[in-house]
């Protein structure tokens, strides 16, 4: 048996028949959900099923979709988890708090969220060693990236966030060949070590949680030698779908049933057409019944060249609900409204988010009321607490903002980003 076959043979990744498996998945979320989730029992409850009633995927039509933007307020009504937690917090390895602020549960076993299909898919293997740049902080995602890499047999460097030179001369003396974490991040790390004269040694990279534009994954290939393949995931959901080697489309993952629902009808999306990607777990820990990401995506049913025979989304087209994705973490304009919202002097803020090359920024423009004195600085710190990346506040004067504007605008959308 081969190392391929033992961990991840395609028959397993991907079922012949895709919707019967995704029928079967959606029959046992509602099964174990009804069980063990309080929430999940609610919605089913208000549509008229029983855990016996659904057979398929089409038969949870009738059920709500439950938005990721609304986990914070659930939560923060029933916390710590909004009665969607399948087992006793006791039984959990770690808690997590995401930005929202939204709690994330991890269980006991190993690689939690599914993410060694995806790592393995990109050509990591095991012994390799890989640099691992998601934060262990907080958030999950250093832990995610962790626990896959560990089930391949890949032996890991805990980078973590920042620290650029260190983490380049960390990577480049013990030798690491991989790298997951941002797309951006690994550019800035190539770059770092070209101006130091350090030679990192990173041949592939596994990367989310930030745009991957086709000329920066050029550029990452082309000049600095590395193949990149990306994931795709949340810390709710765990891995939902991920590149293989020839690079056309993001596999839908095993364990997790998907729909793409278009989000002016509520329906499922036509063939091909954009929907917003809704999930359902059977997942005892932590199940999920329609859950709704909040990203757009659409279905490509073709064949793969690689072998698999799981459909494939197309990529990120694009966010339904109001969060938006900077540097690899969710900002929340109710994240900038618990520190604005309430300051007498503070008459209408909003904030932007642009792209330098490749990198993200956060501005946050804010007119003063009467003609108050803004304390920048102080604002600005309070906002980088809230948010947990870099932010930049500007003062402009009275009548350069709309007050019915959105108080958060993704500006990245219209400059291809």
């Amino acid at each position: 048996m081969t190392d391929e076959t033992r961990l991840w043979d395609h028959a397993a990744e991907a079922p012949e028949n895709w919707d019967a498996a995704h029928d079967a998945l959606a029959a046992e979320a509602v099964r174990v959900g009804a069980a063990r989730s309080a929430e999940i029992r609610r919605r089913l409850e208000n549509a008229a099923l029983s855990a016996d009633d659904v057979t398929t995927l089409a038969e949870l039509g009738n059920v709500p979709i439950l938005a990721k933007d609304e986990l914070p307020e659930l939560q923060s009504a029933d916390p710590p988890f909004a009665g969607m937690l399948g087992v006793a917090p006791s039984e959990l390895r770690r808690i997590y708090q995401s930005p929202g602020p939204i709690n994330d549960p991890e269980g006991r076993g190993a690689d939690f969220w599914r993410m060694a299909p995806a790592l393995w898919a990109a050509g990591f293997r095991p012994g390799e060693l890989v640099l691992n740049t998601f934060s262990y902080h907080l958030t999950p995602g250093g832990h995610m990236m962790d626990a896959g890499l560990r089930e391949v047999g890949c032996v890991v460097l805990p980078g973590g966030v920042g620290n650029t030179s260190t983490q380049v001369a960390y990577a480049a003396s013990s030798g690491a060949t991989g790298y997951v974490g941002t797309p951006q991040f690994l550019l800035v790390l190539l770059e770092r070590a070209r101006e130091d004269g350090a030679r990192l040694a990173f041949e592939k990279a596994l990367v989310t949680g930030a745009p991957l534009p086709p000329d920066l994954r050029a550029k990452l290939q082309d000049e600095f030698g590395v193949g990149v393949c990306q994931a795709y995931g949340t810390a709710d959901a765990g891995t939902l779908a991920y590149e293989c080697a020839a690079r056309q489309g993001w596999h839908v993952a095993p364990g997790v049933a998907i729909e793409l629902i278009d989000p002016g009808t509520g329906e499922r999306a036509a063939g091909g057409e954009p929907g917003q990607v809704v999930v359902t777990s059977p997942n005892p820990v932590y199940p999920l019944l329609r859950f709704g990401t909040g990203d757009l995506s659409a279905l490509d049913r073709d064949a793969c060249v690689c072998g698999r025979t799981s459909p494939r989304l197309v990529g990120f087209l694009g966010r339904v609900g109001e969060g938006v994705k900077v540097r690899g973490m969710f900002v929340h304009p109710r994240q900038l409204a618990s520190v604005l919202a309430d300051r007498s002097e503070v008459a209408c803020y909003q904030g932007v988010v642009t792209a330098n090359g490749h990198q993200d920024h956060l501005t946050v423009s804010i007119e003063s009321s009467d003609g108050d004195e803004l304390d920048v600085a102080a604002i600005e710190a309070l906002l980088i607490e809230a948010t947990r990346l870099r932010v930049t506040v500007e003062a402009v004067v009275s009548g350069t903002l709309d007050p019915e504007a959105p108080p958060l605008v993704d500006g990245r959308r219209s400059g291809g980003c």
